[in-house]
This record gives structure tokens, sequence and C-alpha cells, in this order.
């Protein structure tokens, strides 16, 4: 396990066409299943919070890494923004206060944009 927290806040990675920032992502996060790089926690915000929801392509992966012991925390405030809080496959709702207390705790914060 290592002591980071991982941040997305999107469904896809950079800044190209919709399909191709979701093939990254879902990419990325087999990888890090791949790599055995296991991040204490993942946190999911924006529309970050999607990809934990039903329907989402990565939720096979998520609930892979859940199951290797990262922490996956979702944001209650998007989830309702979105009227996601019903559709949630993965991972545990949390407060912002939640989300920055394991920024503090943890070594290092990686955000993929």
């Amino acid at each position: 396990m290592e002591n980071v927290v991982l941040q997305l806040s999107k469904t896809g990675m950079g800044n190209a066409p919709e399909e191709l920032e979701k093939l990254l992502m879902k990419n990325y996060l087999k990888s890090l299943l791949t790599e055995e790089f296991y991040p204490s926690f993942i946190t999911l915000y924006a529309d970050g919070v999607k990809l934990a929801c039903e329907g989402s392509e990565v939720l096979p992966e998520l609930q892979q890494l859940n199951e290797k012991g990262s922490v996956i925390l979702i944001c209650k405030t998007c989830l309702t923004f979105f009227s996601l809080l019903d559709k949630v496959q993965v991972g545990v709702i949390a407060t912002m206060n939640d989300i920055v207390a394991v920024q503090k705790k943890t070594a290092k914060v990686l955000t993929i944009a």
C-alpha cells in the first residue's frame, strides 16, 4: 500500500476527445493494478464521482483497487449535485472534511487531470 492520495476529478484523463480521455483513464487504472501500485486513498470529486457510479466503464478497476486496500472516498456534495447518491457502486460517500483529513495524513497527493 502506497502512502498516497490519488485525486480524480474527471471521468477521463487529459484534454482530448472524450472517448480518448475515458480510454486513458481506464488504461491508467488498469496500470495501477498491473504495477501493483495501490494508493492508500482514491478521492473522487466533481465529474470524477461518476467513476464510482452505475454505468461507469471503470467500475471493475475501482472495485479491484478497493479490494486491494485502496479506500475510495466520493464527494457527497458532488453526488448530490449530479443526483447520484443512490447510484454509487464502490467506495464511501465522504465530506470535503474527510477528503482534507486524508490529504493531511498521507505523504503525497497525486491529481490526475
